[in-house]
């Protein structure tokens, strides 16, 4: 024993032992503990975690042989496409013929296609290597903190899927959901548990588009028995619930994600992608048809979602968001002149010498409704010949999908635990400004301002304040705030909130708030102060308001979109959580946040105003050979388990 506890590190020992004393709790053999609601609470050798990754976050490769002309790399079966960055430099044009769809039917190039591997390796780091595995690493601190807590190889199961497609393409070429139900099914019966579901940004699209196609798969009075023998809990990490502004600059500038590719060549990428518009922005007062029960009253064929707004989408200004999505100039002469593109001021006017009134442009703006009804794109399809591709990705992939309209609010899921964790107070993009450039397409439009949203305001690109609706904080880099924070909509009528700091502290600067009233689909401001010099989490939890079902929302200051899957603070409060939902004798339905200590020799330092460890009670001095200053000879202590036992 004194061997293992040497090999083992100080906070995986710590939570070992701990899983031992669970064990005991639960009986000699480990056998489940089931509290007296039935629900799971026993053995934690049986739960599994399901990992669905983001947009772009899964390595795809090449399934092809394509000979790469004035180059001397080619592909071949199995080459990595994304992401290969010596590929892409060398070889750009055959890199877009393997990652290009036909912006119609969503098929691969007929001399390339590409498909998504498999396993943890496709979401760890998108291009391996000694520089570009860490800049394009995703999920590999994630999955190291689970070996670092013992956690069975077996026991994290990825379920990669190709994003580039529409939900409706996933399983009519790839099967995907039916594969990702089994994935559920093997875990359960391979564990003898449910799972624990980790979604990052587009994957919680994925699993709502999952949960919807599953009713009408699983008869109806089995639906809500298989979730809660399959689904332990969910954790939704930065879910764009709303859409993100971001999908709009794509479409008409293109997003190069840091590649070393031109913008315009981004735009003919991302919108060759069915998925491009699943992010789009829409507004919260729209909603669809349930397609559940239209398919037992008419069938299944030729099922249509009628999208209805209520009456307070016209009296709310720019849909509920806080200023309109897209303001862009269009001309008052359309392309007839043959120009076969988005004409230059210059040349309108020549053509129309007699009238140079009608060469200037006009600015139409548009809200999150526009956007995502078709609007936008159809007031654009005489200036752009993308309007037209994205008219008909908007209607046949999303506002006809035979399962579920994606574009339309989401209510919470029905699952026993839901998280929804997300990054706040960031500069993030709302709005844009487009304007002619007089370039030919795929350049054919640029951006003139950008509007964004800062901790309670808006400002423009050149720091000027900006009218509209802020909300009272700001998005994670990436999606806006009003996105981000529509799962509050999820709590009950009272909330508990909490504000503890990020880092290690000692309880003295926790704010808690109890039974806070909280109106259905507003937002819930907490009446606490924060430290100009500190970040914050601010939870807020509701165990009451749906009998068996527990609800939670976690900001997290300062973390931004990417990054946040990556996170310390959010690995640590993800483990304390779960910690506390598997011991049999937990009090309270959440861990507490009266105090937070070190959990891995990494959040141990010198502190060297006392000369010794800091944080003694979890830190002591152990000097291993091989150590090269203070800080890393600090290390958890061995007897971390009664300090551990504290968040339960």
């Amino acid at each position: 024993m004194k061997k293992m506890n040497e090999m083992l590190g100080g906070a995986s020992r710590a939570l070992l032992i701990l899983l031992l004393l669970l064990f005991q709790g639960l009986g000699g053999d480990g056998s489940d503990f089931v509290a007296d609601d039935g629900d799971f609470g026993g053995d934690y050798s049986k739960l599994s975690g399901i990992i669905i990754p983001g947009f772009a976050s899964t390595q795809l490769r090449a399934w092809s042989i394509l000979d790469c002309p004035y180059s001397p790399l080619d592909f071949n079966p199995l080459d990595l496409v994304w992401l290969d960055t010596t590929k892409l430099l060398s070889a750009v044009n055959c890199w877009l013929k393997c990652i290009l769809l036909d912006p119609y039917n969503q098929t691969d190039h007929p001399e390339c296609k590409s498909r998504p591997d498999s396993g943890l390796s496709a979401i760890t780091e998108l291009d391996p290597g000694y520089i570009t595995g860490p800049l394009s690493s995703v999920w590999k601190e994630w999955i190291k903190w689970c070996i670092e807590f013992g956690i069975e190889a077996n026991a994290i199961i990825a379920v990669p899927y190709d994003w580039r497609l529409s939900p409706t393409m996933l399983e009519e070429r790839d099967l995907y959901f039916h594969k990702l139900k089994l994935t559920f099914e093997t875990a359960l019966k391979l564990r003898g548990g449910p799972s624990i579901v980790f979604a990052h940004s587009l994957g919680n699209n994925v699993f709502r588009y999952f949960l919807e196609w599953l009713k009408l798969e699983i008869a109806p009075k089995h639906y809500f028995q298989w979730l809660d023998q399959h689904i332990h809990a969910y954790f939704a990490v930065g879910a764009p619930l709303l859409g993100a502004p971001d999908t709009i600059k794509a479409t008409l500038s293109g997003s190069t994600f840091g590649l070393p590719i031109s913008e315009g060549t981004a735009r003919v990428m991302c919108n060759s992608f069915g998925s491009s518009l699943w992010m789009m922005p829409f507004s919260k007062y729209c909603r669809g048809d349930d397609v559940y029960w239209k398919h037992f009253s008419k069938g299944n064929g030729g099922v249509h979602h009628s999208y209805r707004c209520s009456e307070q989408e016209p009296q709310s200004n720019y849909s509920g968001w806080p200023t309109y999505i897209a303001n862009i100039e269009v001309p008052l002469v359309h392309d007839s002149a043959g120009y076969g593109a988005y004409p230059s001021l210059s040349e309108v006017t020549h053509e129309n010498l007699t009238s140079m009134e009608c060469g200037l442009p006009t600015q139409l703006s548009f809200s999150a409704r526009e956007t995502s009804d078709g609007t936008f794109f159809k007031a654009i399809e005489d200036y752009d010949p993308d309007g037209k591709r994205l008219s008909y990705q908007l209607q046949r992939l999303y506002h006809r999908d035979p399962v579920l309209n994606p574009l339309t609010p989401w209510d919470r899921p029905p699952i026993k635990t839901v998280f929804c964790i997300y990054g706040t107070d960031l500069k993030t993009e709302v709005g844009y400004y487009f304007a002619p450039s007089g370039k030919p397409y795929p350049d054919n439009w640029i951006i003139t301002d950008v509007i964004y949203e800062i901790e309670g305001s808006l400002i423009s690109r050149s720091g000027n304040l900006v009218d509209g609706d802020p909300g009272i904080a700001s998005g994670d880099e990436t999606v806006p705030y009003h996105s981000l924070s529509w799962c509050k909509s999820w709590l009950g009528p009272k909330v508990n909130i909490t504000r503890a700091p990020q880092a290690e502290h000692d309880g003295s600067d926790v704010q808690i708030d109890m039974n806070v009233e909280h109106n259905y689909e507003e937002d819930i401001v907490p009446n606490m102060t924060r430290s100009q010099r500190g970040k914050y989490i601010t939870y807020y939890e509701d165990s009451e308001s749906i009998p068996g079902k527990r609800t939670a929302v976690w900001e997290l200051d300062k973390v931004n979109h990417r990054n946040i899957v990556r996170s310390p603070v959010l690995m640590r409060e993800l483990w304390l959580q779960m910690l506390h939902d598997i011991h049999p004798n937990a009090k309270s339905s959440f861990v507490t946040k009266a105090k937070r200590g070190p959990l891995r020799d990494e959040d141990c330092y010198w502190d060297y105003g006392k000369a010794r460890c800091a944080w003694p009670e979890y830190c002591e001095y152990r000097y291993v050979f091989g150590d090269v200053h203070l800080g890393q000879s600090c290390r958890i202590k061995n007897n971390s388990t009664d300090v551990l036992s504290h968040y339960l």
